[in-house]
């Protein structure tokens, strides 16, 4: 079972961060780089995950080991369904340094055939209204577009530094 308690927003009122970028490679292809250790590690490089493809799996990608245990990266995030090659929903949390680091929100990603490849359209979404939640947004919309970015560098070829 998906423990939603620690999810805050709800309803037609929350908000979200809406991303999308378009990638040469096949759906099913650039699905499976998100949905498994082996494919997060090809191109996000975290210092570890721990990612099951499960209803109410984990989906938790460590950004570093030294942390203490909880303050790592995602950990307790979890899978809330999929459909394999089209779309990917998770919970997904705040970095350590914002408040609202134990409420959870949510991200859908939904991969899209089109002729030069996939469209990827993230939507990270869950976000209420006030200052911490203002910076919680904030810091996801500058985040994704780097993780994004770093998607679209890994199909077309390039070197993160590039």
């Amino acid at each position: 079972m998906i423990d939603t308690s620690t999810i805050g927003g709800s309803g037609p009122g929350v908000r979200s961060v809406v991303k999308e970028i378009e990638v040469a490679a096949l759906a099913d292809e650039v699905w499976a780089a998100w949905v498994s250790n082996e494919g997060i590690s090809s191109w996000w490089a975290p210092a570890s995950s721990n990612i099951e493809l499960r209803i109410g799996g984990r989906y938790e990608i460590l950004f570093s080991l030294d942390p203490p245990e909880g303050e790592r990266g995602s950990e307790g995030c979890r899978v809330l369904s999929y459909v394999p090659g089209e779309s990917f929903p998770f919970t997904w949390n705040a970095p350590p340094h914002l408040p609202l680091r134990a409420t959870n929100t949510w991200v859908v990603l939904t991969f899209t055939t089109t002729a030069a490849g996939t469209s990827v359209r993230l939507v990270h979404t869950g976000f209420l209204h006030g200052a911490d939640w203002d910076a919680y947004m904030a810091y996801f919309d500058g985040a994704w577009t780097h993780v994004l970015d770093l998607l679209r560098r890994h199909y077309s070829g390039a070197n993160a530094g590039d």
